[in-house]
């Protein structure tokens, strides 16, 4: 991965002051998320994204919706697919609201491709070319099995999202992956961080035996750091996170946080853009979907995930 994005950030110079050829040709993809404006998570999304289309040469845009409102992010698709792009990139955070515009973007002639949220089997319910993204309650699973090892049994699952059936899935496969029904050790935290702080606090206050926290992202984690750092318990409950961010960083490393799991947003903005590319300048198209995580970010080697966290990690 290290000489991937070196690799790619050289290039970027120079496709941004060479790309030819199917630049005229006006080829245009629009990345469409789930996410508010609020959520900087997806800084690395909108690099990603912008990165790709100065190396294929090809236009590229970001839209959401910018409260998060799927209503509006369902509107947003339709809006894009009338535009006429050559592809289009999207989250399937609910597919009860998504699927109906993607399948009609799909059913228009547009070639679409499900990232980040969704999975392989409602990608291919949609019509879509494939998924690229983190199978999230596998991800989930594999962090219970390995909390379970380092002899954690309950945990309270910090869910800012909690409309988004995926983010259900991560608290869900943790729970399986400990042994141990899920219940109501997941609590719906809403995004403002004021209150995600004190509804950590509330939880871990009313339930003092609790062994550890996970939270689902940088929006849920920030606040549950310094939660943990007003009650006293920074340090000493075991705290796995999912995504990676500034402050993750900084936990991880200073032992507030056992681990980060990754899920490479970049790749999941940049391969699609390069692989719908390819496909219709060439006809070539991967064979199945791509896995973009999870990996698991400890302490040992934070050198190049701290170099790029919030831009490029």
């Amino acid at each position: 991965m290290k000489t991937f994005v070196k690799g790619v950030l050289m290039a970027s110079a120079v496709a941004i002051a060479g790309a030819t050829g199917a630049a005229a040709e006006g080829e245009k993809y629009i990345l469409i998320s789930h996410a508010p404006d609020s959520d900087s998570w997806w800084n690395t999304i909108k690099n990603g994204i912008a990165l790709a289309g100065d190396q294929m040469g090809v236009e590229v845009e970001y839209r959401n919706p910018p409260t998060g409102d799927l209503a509006d992010m369902a509107r947003i698709i339709d809006q894009a697919a009338a535009s006429g792009p050559n592809g289009i990139i999207t989250t399937l955070a609910d597919p009860d609201i998504l699927e109906g515009p993607i399948k009609a973007a799909v059913d228009s002639g547009i070639d679409v491709i499900i990232m980040n949220t969704g999975t392989p089997e409602k990608a291919r319910e949609v019509g879509a070319l494939m998924y690229v993204g983190q199978p999230e309650y596998d991800a989930g699973f594999a962090a219970g099995q390995r909390a379970k090892d380092d002899g954690i049994g309950s945990f309270l699952c910090v869910n800012h999202y909690i409309v988004q059936p995926s983010s259900q899935e991560r608290c869900q496969g943790f729970a399986d992956g400990l042994g141990v029904e899920l219940g109501e050790q997941m609590i719906d935290a809403g995004q403002d961080p004021a209150e995600i702080k004190n509804r950590v606090l509330a939880y871990l206050s009313a339930n003092p035996e609790t062994d550890a926290v996970l939270t689902l992202g940088p929006t849920s984690a920030d606040p549950t750091i310094l939660a943990l750092e007003e009650n006293g318990m920074a340090g000493d409950i075991y705290f796995g996170t999912f995504d990676l961010g500034g402050e993750i960083v900084k936990g991880i490393k200073s032992g507030v946080i056992q681990w980060g799991i990754d899920q490479q947003p970049f790749l999941q903005a940049y391969l699609p853009v390069v692989v719908m590319t390819n496909y219709h300048r060439y006809g070539v198209l991967p064979g199945n979907n791509i896995n973009s995580g999870p990996g698991f970010v400890t302490a040992d080697g934070l050198e190049k995930i701290e170099e790029f966290a919030g831009e490029y990690r």
